[in-house]
């Protein structure tokens, strides 16, 4: 027989180093005793002080309440069903929780002394990656909800402002722009605990496109205290900024390329007050007919989302437009 024909020789120290670099942990099982036998591995992997066996008790007190009784039957299952076998569990070592795969091999036909034999693997980063999967699928389908819904009001709205289709098409694309950099700028927050931007950087990006120049030289300024904002107030900032950006460039500082905007901001222990005010555009005057669809969009938002109020001052000078909104509500 040639060299190439032998068959590898393992040696038990071959063996082992492979099982530790795999982080597999062994152990068995006797079935009559209910005693298991586990490898160092093993023993670190439950937390529990190394010994010469432990009983499957042992072991259920540290596996999580809610996976107890499931583990009990499918380890009792083992016995009367034939074939590989793998269940996934939690464990409690103080107050962190580890996943636990066990394998093995079912039926009482493949004993060896009354001896069931199996691995442990710790499996918890690969489970902490799949709910972090889930929790991404669960936003994404919320995220996508919210925004149909959203689509379907606006283009209520906007069928009633409007008079052609051409228009209506011009002016709910905008809208619908608008609520996309608006939520392209909010981002997670660490731990899962919802979304967040900060106002000042929502506002701007929102603005950008309104500037002529491509850059903030002095047209456009805003200045607002430093404060985050969550996915559902991105919203509703949104779509106040682009109503109130649409009318100045019909009709008020931005429709000219003298004219200025500036947005700022004071707060107090509850309230956070914003002021847009226009210089240097067109005679401003009242509506002759009274809010329109835009307007009466934006009071509404205001009121139901924000817990505030919006005023306006048709002053000669320009328009001044005052929001006074909740800073609880901001978060949300």
């Amino acid at each position: 027989m040639s060299n190439n024909d032998a068959k590898p020789i393992w040696h038990e120290q071959d063996l082992r180093r492979a099982i530790d670099a795999a982080g597999v942990a062994l152990w068995s099982w006797n079935v009559e005793t209910d005693r298991f036998t586990m490898d160092d591995h093993a023993f670190d992997i439950w937390g529990i002080p190394q010994g010469p066996e432990v009983t499957f008790e042992d072991l259920s007190a540290r596996i999580h309440p809610a996976d107890r009784d499931r583990v009990r039957a499918a380890f009792a299952a083992t016995r009367a069903h034939p074939g590989r076998y793998e269940i996934d569990f939690r464990i409690l070592i103080g107050e962190i929780v580890r996943w636990v795969s066990a394998r093995g091999q079912g039926s009482d036909a493949d004993k060896v002394n009354d001896i069931m034999l199996g691995i442990f693997l710790d499996v918890t980063g690969r489970k902490q990656a799949e709910e972090g999967h889930e929790l991404l699928a669960g936003e994404m389908s919320h995220r996508v909800k919210n925004l149909l819904a959203i689509t379907t009001s606006l283009t209520t709205i906007t069928s009633r402002s409007t008079t052609t289709t051409a228009d209506m098409a011009r002016e709910l694309t905008q809208r619908l722009t608008a609520l996309g950099r608006a939520h392209d700028l909010v981002r997670p927050l660490p731990g899962h605990e919802g979304k967040a931007a900060l106002l000042g950087d929502l506002i701007t990006i929102l603005l950008a496109p309104y500037d002529d120049n491509g850059a903030f030289d002095g047209r456009i300024r805003v200045a607002v205290p430093r404060m985050s904002v969550g996915e559902a107030t991105a919203t509703t900032m949104a779509l106040i900024v682009h109503e109130l950006a649409t009318n100045s460039i019909k009709y008020g500082a931005l429709s000219v390329p003298a004219g200025t905007l500036d947005v700022t901001g004071s707060d107090d222990e509850s309230d956070l007050t914003i002021t847009w005010s226009e210089r240097g555009g067109p005679p401003v005057k009242p509506p002759d007919s009274g809010a329109g669809f835009g307007s009466s969009m934006v009071k509404r938002s205001i009121s139901s989302q924000l817990g505030g109020t919006i005023s306006y001052d048709w002053s000669e000078a320009g328009v001044s437009v005052t929001l006074v909104v909740k800073k609880a509500r901001l978060a949300s």
